[in-house]
């Protein structure tokens, strides 16, 4: 079928499933969107799970990705989404199309298929996760601010931490780097990739923003990036909850509600934020120092060899009002800065 070997020559050009869906969700219409998705899991299919990397396998479960057919796929695709079989060939053809226009990505996973899987480096702590995205969860569902600001600093600190404590756990390892890629809505892409960089700088990564994509590409220590991830997603909820109530205050027709009020609250709240977690205190524990210092190499090198041409981008604020209400809305984020160091084993 040439749709998959289509998606096989993505894998090899550095894609992984859920970038592909999130490609072709973006672009073209839901009937190309579930029919990807099918394809994705025909290509992987053939693959034992043991030769399949965890954070593929988590990837390919997040968009649904299963082979739940017998024979023909587009025939069952058709009979599924009860359209006839030329209505399924013509999406099939139009996907197709798409899809043999991506370009090449650095690979960041280990191709399925391609040998057993060697230990990979845990992530964040199962039981932590689940605390942290409890604690977030009641961040952004508060019309509290105060109490907003008290349950994100809780999982701030507990996701730095938890990361510390891993940090002097895995001292005897090699410092290894790993990378991931965070997709963003499109609506000020721009604004809202810069609040993700300032976190990915809060906790010792390094992030490219991929406009013409949506996503931005993070280099970093794998439990970092899960934290990265975390607040990041939190306080992108936070900022645009808090940009829409500023607007909804407001008249009809009022700055409150234009682009340019929106595109300088985000920008200002990014850059309020990057104030606040660079004001939070260094690590204390002197043993940590050499150890960060071994990750920061790591990252720096595969950051170099993943990017070999990076451009710095320019935002230009062009409403008062709307840098002001961002710094005032970033005073109240939940981020926490009270960055426990680790005294003991």
């Amino acid at each position: 079928m040439e749709l998959v070997k289509a998606v096989d020559a993505l894998w090899q050009r550095g894609w992984l499933p859920y970038d592909v869906r999130e490609m072709v969700s973006r672009s073209l219409d839901e009937s190309a969107t579930s029919l990807v998705v099918d394809v994705i899991a025909l290509s992987c299919s053939p693959h034992v799970e043991a030769t399949v990397h965890p954070r593929w396998r988590r990837q390919l479960d997040e968009i649904g990705a299963s082979v739940w057919w017998e024979g023909s796929l587009l025939e069952a695709w058709a009979t599924r989404h009860i359209e006839t079989l030329a209505y399924a060939s013509h999406t099939a053809a139009e996907l197709l199309r798409f899809l043999m226009r991506f370009p090449t990505l650095p690979r960041i996973l280990p191709l399925p298929g391609a040998g057993l899987v060697s230990a990979v480096r845990a992530g964040v702590d199962q039981k932590v996760l689940n605390r942290v995205r409890a604690l977030l969860a009641k961040a952004e569902s508060t019309s509290f601010p105060e109490e907003a600001e008290a349950l994100s600093g809780k999982a701030q600190e507990l996701m730095n931490r938890h990361a510390l404590e891993r940090a002097m756990l895995d001292a005897d390892l090699p410092a290894l780097a790993t990378s991931r890629r965070m997709w963003l809505d499109k609506s000020y892409f721009k604004e809202k990739s810069q609040l993700v960089q300032v976190v990915a700088s809060a906790f010792r990564s390094r992030a490219v923003a991929y406009d013409g994509f949506g996503f931005v590409a993070l280099v970093g220590d794998e439990v970092d990036l899960e934290s990265v991830e975390l607040l990041s997603t939190s306080l992108l909820v936070q900022a645009t909850r808090a940009m829409v109530a500023v607007g909804g205050q407001a008249g009809k027709g009022s700055e409150a509600r234009s682009r340019p009020f929106r595109k300088s609250f985000l920008v200002a709240y990014a850059t309020r934020i990057g104030e606040r977690l660079t004001e939070a205190p260094a690590v204390s524990d002197e043993r940590l120092l050499p150890v960060l210092a071994d990750r920061k190499k790591a990252v720096d090198t595969m950051f170099d060899e993943m990017f070999t041409r990076t451009r710095t981008s320019r935002v230009t604020v062009r409403s008062a009002a709307g840098w002001g209400a961002g710094l005032a809305a970033a005073d109240i984020a939940d981020i926490g800065t009270g960055r426990s160091s680790v005294t003991s084993g």
